[in-house]
């Protein structure tokens, strides 16, 4: 059993260190779910539970290692060893750098028969230590429900996204040599602040451009690219100061739900395909 496992410490949800490496242990003290060893009383009777764990070590010994992990908050009053959980892994052997990004798998199952495992290609920027979640169509997302052979399927699946990293890398370079315009600048903006903040009724009274106030100097070049990882970042990190109904300043909160942190990367990678193809 491989007890070098590197983790991301679990607060702030992104900070994504790399550096420390948690051992078995601390990995089970901050993401229990991932050691499960029942399923939850509310899947049904289809539900075929393989703890999280097993499809770790399976990938773990098809050369992959763990780059971070982590799980949902839960209520009050709800087991914690259910939650929805992410652990985003790198093949062991040929890591290949994508225009400063290193490329990823992304993990995400639950023992509460919310989710099927579902497999995602994935980017980890260091320069903001944010960590990206690619989907094109449906080419980067593989579910495997809990009714298959889950652990030959899931290293199958992985192995299949390591193939896509090529393509990822190509569209890239292409989003790096895209210059954008500032109304272009405006509106992938705006259209990122409709993805995030889905009900108009909840959505804050945010100013497009002030996602696009760089927190790195070298996102500064309006390229498609830079652009992306800068709204990607304030996006999902939060801390955009705008001023409410009461005219008080407050700022964005981050994104903790795994579920949400999914579906806002997903949509804000397409959208700037979409700005990319256009």
């Amino acid at each position: 059993m491989n007890t070098n496992l590197i983790a991301e410490t679990p607060s702030p949800a992104y900070s994504h260190a790399v550096s420390d490496i948690l051992s078995i242990e601390d990995l089970r003290r901050h993401t229990p779910a991932v050691f499960a060893d029942t399923a939850s009383a509310r899947t049904k009777s289809t539900y075929r539970f393989i703890n999280t764990f097993d499809v770790l070590q399976a990938l773990l010994d098809a050369g992959f290692q763990v780059a971070a992990a982590r799980q949902t908050r839960t209520r009050r009053g709800t087991d914690p060893i259910h939650a929805r959980h992410l652990i985003r892994l790198r093949p062991m052997r040929e890591i290949l750098t994508l225009d400063s990004c290193i490329p990823e798998i992304c993990l995400v199952n639950a023992h509460d028969g919310s989710s099927a495992y579902q497999l995602l290609a994935g980017l980890y920027r260091p320069l903001c230590r944010n960590g990206l979640i690619c989907r094109m169509g449906d080419f980067a997302v593989i579910r495997i429900p809990h009714r298959a052979n889950v652990l030959d399927d899931v290293v199958a699946g992985a192995r299949e996204l390591t193939l896509q990293f090529e393509r990822i890398g190509s569209l890239i370079h292409a989003m790096a040599a895209r210059m954008l315009s500032e109304g272009e600048r405006l509106a992938f903006a705006q259209r990122a602040v409709e993805i995030r903040w889905a009900d108009p009724a909840t959505r804050p009274r945010l100013l497009p451009g002030r996602l696009l106030e760089a927190r790195q100097a070298a996102d500064a070049t309006p390229s498609l690219w830079h652009t992306f990882n800068t709204v990607q970042q304030a996006t999902m990190t939060g801390g955009v100061a705008y001023h409410s109904e009461k005219s008080r300043l407050v700022r964005t909160r981050p994104l903790h739900s795994i579920k949400e942190d999914v579906r806002v990367n997903c949509a804000l990678w397409q959208a700037a395909v979409t700005v990319l193809e256009s």
